[in-house]
């Protein structure tokens, strides 16, 4: 999308058309989500609430507010791409048949793990006590957060979030698509994890598989508690890092079991008219 806006427009307008793009993206999947959980079916889920409480009007505001800064970074470091590779800088390819689907879809899944590594690290760095207060501060300010959190960062912690896309595009094959389907992934999974909102069944902690997925509940022990809990899509390097909350397990199980106790209580209803 870059190369052609700014072979149209101009590098100017490219950035502008590129920061309505990625703003309106992240408005349009996080703000949906905000306006069910939040507003329309608000009542109806507050049992699956992590924290019982609502965020105040001010955190939402300046949700909506960084994450416009975080559209205009991204675009930016998007036109810086472009120019990189104008210049032969990257190995991106644009015909699917240089490599062959097969390929497309091993360097999707590979970028996953990639990202996953790379933002755990990142993020751990960045809660250092000389750097939390010039890079990651600004994301804190979400004691509580929501959907609208997915994107509120810094500008220099914009930076850091988008780093890995040409870090990688210098020493791999990617295809457009590949970064167009990491994007989406990576915005889906903020998604979930600043929703506010637990939506896993209770066996999901424990299941042999899906006990290597984040959860909500996992990403808001970290806004609330701070040093812990740092992964975003897996809960791979916590584990191995022994940096899970120790009472992860306990949190999540007992949002669980009033989860359960207001099925029973909604069902013992209907029952008895």
């Amino acid at each position: 999308m870059m190369p052609y806006l700014i072979q149209k427009f101009g590098v100017y307008i490219a950035w502008l058309l590129g920061t309505s793009f990625f703003f309106l993206r992240y408005l349009f999947t996080a703000g949906i989500v905000f306006m069910v959980f939040y507003i329309w079916k608000s009542k109806k889920f507050y049992f699956r609430k992590i924290q019982s409480r609502y965020p105040q009007a001010r955190q939402i505001y300046g949700e909506l507010k960084h994450s416009l800064m975080t559209a205009g970074v991204f675009a930016l470091l998007g036109v810086a791409l472009y120019f990189l590779r104008r210049n032969g800088y990257t190995s991106i390819y644009t015909r699917i048949s240089d490599y062959g689907w097969g390929y497309l879809i091993l360097s999707f899944v590979f970028m996953i793990f990639l990202h996953d590594a790379y933002f755990y690290w990142t993020h751990r760095f960045m809660h250092h006590p000389r750097l939390f207060p010039v890079f990651h501060k600004v994301h804190h300010l979400s004691h509580n957060p929501t959907p609208l959190a997915s994107f509120s960062f810094h500008p220099l912690e914009a930076v850091v979030e988008f780093g890995i896309v040409p870090l990688a595009t210098l020493v791999m094959p990617l295809h457009p698509l590949v970064l167009l389907l990491l994007a989406f992934w990576s915005l889906v999974w903020n998604i979930v994890g600043h929703l506010g909102f637990e939506l896993f069944p209770a066996c999901f902690v424990r299941h042999p598989v899906f006990q290597w997925f984040n959860t909500s509940t996992h990403h808001n022990i970290h806004h609330q508690r701070s040093k812990c809990n740092y992964g975003l899509y897996f809960n791979l390097w916590d584990k191995i890092m022994h940096t899970n909350h120790p009472d992860y397990l306990n949190i999540f199980d007992t949002l669980q079991s009033k989860i359960t106790t207001n099925h029973e209580k909604a069902s013992s209803s209907k029952i008895s008219l």
